[in-house]
């Protein structure tokens, strides 16, 4: 019989997962050092020293059910690993365990609980058996009452997920305004949804380009106003021309349908993320 404490002093001192720790010390009767030994003749201590790697590829994707909604994304390292349905199926199998958890935050995502091991545990034994780093990068939870809709788009294969919360349209609607956030890429929801560091930094950057253009300083603010109305229009969804009729903003295309919308989340793989196309190949 293999005590927990046994596995969880394995688990600590070799970093694998849950499951096969156990698995090595039953294999090896419970012998921590042989168990050690077994663990590198399959295979699953190189997940190690992949865990400092770039997985800069991956998947992103959303798992709703009734009111709540997970958008999530899943690295990798190259976009060949992305593609396999050993990947797209253990990104499937996450997003569904944070689904039915109370979670909201990617640190605890990772201790949420699944029929082999935890979330974390699924991430090394993946690594292992696949070969390359694999990681949980962001989580976001969205929920919605009764009398609201979620919107959803995924394109490119889960290169881009979209997941927003509407009321007074249909599904149908919040869709087609997914489909236009994945395109445009708003930063803000609208401009009361500003950062307002962001926008005044926005604003010195338009002053001193101004300024660079030659025009008078007694007219400079005047100019740099109307930039920023510009400004609005490119970062701020609802005033944004709508992709599907740009005669109409993403807030008129709404306005028609009865709809608002309220929230959205967009995540894009790799967003952020520095590659370094050398350190695979140093590696193997």
């Amino acid at each position: 019989m293999i005590n927990a404490s046994l596995v969880k002093e394995l688990r600590e001192k070799t970093g694998a997962g849950m499951m096969d720790c156990k698995k090595a010390l039953v294999a090896t009767e419970g012998d921590l050092e042989k168990a050690v030994v077994w663990l590198r003749e399959n295979g699953i201590l190189k997940a190690q020293k992949k865990a400092h790697r770039v997985a800069a590829e991956g998947m992103c994707e959303y798992a709703i059910a009734g009111n709540k909604a997970v958008l999530f994304e899943v690295n990798c390292e190259t976009d060949f690993v992305a593609k396999t349905k050993e990947f797209q199926e253990l990104v499937k199998t996450i997003g569904n365990a944070i689904l039915n958890s109370d979670v909201s935050d990617t640190e605890a995502a990772l201790n949420v609980a699944t029929e082999n091991g935890t979330v974390n545990d699924l991430l090394i034994n993946a690594t292992a058996t696949i070969g390359e780093k694999i990681a949980l990068r962001r989580v976001n939870v969205l929920e919605k009452t009764d009398d609201q809709v979620f919107g959803s788009y995924s394109h490119m294969n889960g290169k881009i997920a979209v997941v927003n919360v509407v009321e007074g349209c249909d599904e149908l609607v919040a869709k087609d305004v997914c489909m236009h956030i994945a395109a445009m890429n708003p930063q803000f929801l609208n401009r009361d949804s500003v950062d307002p560091a962001e926008l005044e930094k926005e604003r010195e950057i338009l002053r001193k380009e101004t300024l660079n253009e030659g025009k008078p300083e007694k007219i400079v603010d005047r100019i740099v106003d109307g930039k920023i109305q510009k400004y609005f229009k490119t970062v701020c969804l609802v005033e944004q021309e709508f992709v599907k009729n740009p005669d109409q903003t993403v807030g008129d295309y709404l306005k028609a349908n009865d709809g608002t919308i309220l929230k959205f989340v967009r995540l894009e793989v790799g967003e952020g993320v520095e590659k370094n196309n050398d350190e695979a190949a140093a590696e193997n």
